[in-house]
Formats: structure tokens, sequence, C-alpha cells
């Protein structure tokens, strides 16, 4: 458009030197145009200026997005490295998850198990991370012996009745503690507290595995150890004969397998 207009006015200019016959009407009305045309050019010329003006603010627009791009795309690759790391995360929670519903439900089941034993008088506990069949020493042992009793026997196969029934059971560890009074054990064969706990967890494993046939309980040697602790984990304070008597007690400790070594109570709310 501004060639057109360019080349209009030197024609116009070409032909007022030229002096051709023109009228004084068509002179006006060629310098109407001329005007006209002039006015365009301005018009043109300010639309050009400000469409430069424009150019140039896209121009520093588009390197300003570059920038803006190219930190993005830092934070892109970061924040896909962490949507990732959240991925392995959660999945790792899941499996995490599922593993704790299995052993709750595997706790659960072998708490039931052990239920029937619970309506013998037994006392099925949580300690130290472990389920734990309570018997009273003095109703297994009389005092200061690691000879079980006729009424330690009849209990001691009635456990092994309910273990024995169950496979599941059967294929459990269980470990018997010994476990005595703060009160010093004297003169005597087993020399103190420790000797007296370890003899009579020994004499509790050794009825528990001895063969049916021989009046024993008939569970798996290879399933069973014995332990000794004197007193040194009592359950009730020493400072009293209900508390003395408390202590003085064997326990039937069911092994946690390796995928079961977990915080029990944090999943029972026990």
């Amino acid at each position: 458009m501004t060639t057109k207009i360019l080349a209009i006015l030197g024609v116009a200019a070409t032909l007022f030197g030229s002096g051709c016959g023109y009228s004084e009407e068509e002179m006006r009305a060629r310098l109407r145009d001329i005007e006209g045309l002039r006015q365009q050019l301005a018009a043109e010329g300010a639309n050009n200026k400000k469409f430069q003006r424009e150019l140039d603010e896209a121009r520093t627009q588009i390197e300003q997005l570059k920038s803006q791009l190219s930190d993005a795309n830092v934070d892109v690759a970061n924040l896909k490295s962490d949507v990732e790391e959240k991925a392995k995360a959660l999945e790792e929670y899941k499996r995490r998850a599922a593993q704790l519903e299995e052993i709750r439900r595997r706790f659960d089941l072998l708490r039931s198990k052990l239920q029937d034993l619970t309506r013998l008088g037994l006392k099925v506990t949580l300690r130290h991370n472990r389920m734990v069949i309570e018997l009273p020493g003095d109703v297994l042992f009389d005092s200061g012996r690691e000879t079980l009793k006729k009424q330690g026997e009849e209990i001691l196969l009635k456990i092994a009745d309910v273990v024995r029934r169950d496979p599941a059971l059967m294929e459990r560890d269980f470990q018997v503690a010994g476990h005595t009074d703060s009160q010093a054990y004297g003169v005597g064969p087993f020399k103190d507290n420790w000797g007296l706990s370890v003899m009579r967890a020994r004499e509790v494993l050794s009825f528990l595995v001895r063969p049916e046939d021989k009046k024993g309980g008939g569970l798996k040697p290879e399933r069973w150890s014995a332990s000794g602790y004197g007193d040194t984990d009592p359950i009730a304070a020493n400072d009293s004969p209900e508390g003395r008597q408390s202590n003085r007690r064997c326990e039937l400790v069911v092994l946690p397998k390796l995928e079961e070594m977990l915080d029990l109570k944090s999943i029972t709310g026990e």
C-alpha cells in the first residue's frame, strides 16, 4: 500500500511539474487526493512503528518464555523424579500394608487356636512382642523343687493335646521359659534362682516332648527349647506374697517366624 501511495505522489509531482493542462477544479481534486494519500502514508508509518514496537515486545516475550521454559524443564524433570519416588513409596506402603494384614490374620488365627487353653484357666498374653502361655509355678512344682506335680502333669497333657490336634501349631517353634521370684534360693542342688528356673523349664520341656506311650505330651522335640531367667523378668512386684507367687511361673512362648518379627501390639491394639 505504501509503495502505491508513493507512486501516485510521484506521478502527481510530475504532472504539476510538467504543467499539463488541467482545470482548476481538476487540480483541486488532485490536491485532495494527494492530501488523502499523504494522510494514509502518515497513518501507515505510524502503524509500522506500532507494529515494530509490538514485534520487539513479542521478541522480548519469546525470550522470556524461552527462559521460563528452560526453568520449567528442570522443574518438570525434578517433578517427574519426585512423582516416581512417591509412586514407589506408595507401592511399598501397599505391599507392607498387605504383609501386616496377613500377619494380623495369622496372629488372630493363632490366638483363636490357643483360646482352648484359657478354658483350662491359663492366661494367653503378649510379652516382649511374643505370644505367651503362662503356667503358674506353684501348680507345676512344689517350693524349691523341679519335679512336676501330678496336677502340673495333667495341665501339660491338656496343653499338649491342644497343640497336637492342630497341624499348624505342631509346626510352630516354642520355648519353655522358667522364672522365679526374687527370694534367694538358698542351699540346694541348683545353687541359685537361675539354676532352679533352668531345671524347671527343662522338666516341663522333657515332659511335653516325651512320647505319648510313655505318658508324655508327644510333641516334636525339634520344635521345642528351654531357657531360665531366674528373677530377672518379673511380671509383678516382689514385695508381696501375691506378687512373688505371680513371678514363680513357667511360660510357653510361641516363637515368631522371621516375617512376623514386627510390633504385634501395634497391629492388635493391645
